[in-house]
């Protein structure tokens, strides 16, 4: 049977703590954090939690996820997830031997995604964050998980994130981002990206291995899936 506790943050050094100690026995969520996010958008996000499963929310892995993982023979390693919801993809990659931490803004979504750890019976600490204003997590991460974050965090912070990104990767490290593609722009849909803004962006601290459209998962009312960009990545040299 799995433990789970719930543990107060109350600075980026007892996240290093909790990390250090607790990481791989038991899942976790850390559920306040020094660096606390605007109340607005923090209430924006949960909202859309209390409202019912939000449509990124599948409650399904991530096909494009698994399918990349296995085209790149990407192995278990250190990672993390960006935008990590009720944390249906991060417990996947922890049952494939990954030693995963998730973040999310929605103290709500990071909720259930501890109950769902527990349920699962696997290890992820689970952390309710602004992804650009992330604590010291520790050692750098060798594998990242975007699935949705990047495009909408982009519209007013991308600076802000792409510097966290490249802080908290090792060199070498792989990702795979997955974000709506501008090629097809519907509402209700994912916020959208062109190519050329992915490998200005993106490409400033990674090279983009492979880049293909795809449909995400979720699917609307008539039955049509948003159209996307799968993106792999790996960390580029220091100069």
């Amino acid at each position: 049977m799995a433990i789970a506790r719930s543990i107060i943050a109350d600075s980026p050094l007892m996240v290093n703590r909790v990390i250090g100690r607790y990481m791989n026995p038991i899942a976790l969520c850390v559920e306040r954090l020094s660096l606390m996010p605007d109340l607005a958008e923090l209430e924006h996000w949960d909202s859309r939690y209390r409202e019912g499963r939000p449509p990124w929310d599948t409650g399904r892995v991530s096909a494009e996820l698994q399918r990349r993982l296995a085209q790149f023979e990407i192995p278990p390693c250190r990672a993390i997830e960006f935008g990590c919801g009720t944390g249906t993809n991060a417990i996947w990659l922890a049952q494939q031997g990954f030693d995963v931490v998730a973040a999310d803004l929605s103290p709500l979504a990071i909720q259930q995604a501890r109950k769902k750890a527990e349920q699962a019976g696997v290890a992820v600490l689970f952390l309710q964050a602004d992804v650009t204003e992330l604590p010291d997590l520790g050692p750098p991460f060798d594998f990242f998980f975007d699935r949705g974050c990047y495009h909408a965090v982009r519209r007013s912070k991308a600076e802000e994130f792409l510097q966290q990104l490249d802080r908290v990767t090792s060199p070498d490290a792989w990702g795979i981002v997955l974000t709506g593609n501008s090629r097809e722009s519907r509402q209700p849909g994912p916020p959208t990206v062109s190519e050329d803004e992915l490998r200005r962006e993106l490409g400033r601290s990674f090279e983009l291995v492979s880049l293909e459209e795809f449909r995400f998962d979720q699917e609307e009312p008539d039955g049509h899936r948003h159209l996307g960009w799968s993106c792999v990545l790996r960390k580029k040299p220091r100069r």
